[in-house]
């Protein structure tokens, strides 16, 4: 059985950890379980950090132990790791070194709320809203 590596966006982490609840929580946990495994990457960490210190500062100490027991694949970039060619398809420049993170990590599917990403002509990875990621075969 092949692994199939899965990334998943700030929005959809930021709402699984928020809840614990629902499709974005259910997104994380099958993305945790064979036959996929969690990539992420630190650009989505210091951004979820970012965004529960301005909305939630009260849940940092839940977020860093809720990331310090989830089992994933951290992938960092570097200056070195250069722009791929399609990546100008990705409206918004801050993400398009996510995508490049997810290309470096070869993840074979990108989950996410941002229509950045699901309205680019990008296909690889594979880039699927919660809900599709959850009906996903």
């Amino acid at each position: 059985m092949k692994v199939k590596r899965v990334m998943l966006d700030t929005n959809i982490l930021f709402s699984a950890m928020y809840k614990f609840k629902g499709t974005t929580f259910n997104v994380f946990v099958k993305a945790s379980e064979m036959p996929y495994r969690l990539v992420l990457c630190d650009q989505i960490i210091n951004e979820l950090r970012r965004n529960f210190d301005r909305k939630f500062p009260a849940k940092i100490p839940a977020i860093e132990k809720f990331l310090s027991i989830a089992h994933y694949d951290l992938i960092t970039l570097t200056s070195e790791d250069e722009a791929i060619g399609d990546e100008k398809n990705i409206r918004d420049d801050s993400d398009r070194p996510i995508l490049r993170a997810a290309r470096k990590a070869e993840v074979d599917i990108f989950v996410t709320g941002d229509s950045d990403f699901l309205e680019s002509s990008v296909t690889n990875p594979k880039i699927m809203t919660a809900a599709q990621f959850i009906e996903f075969g």
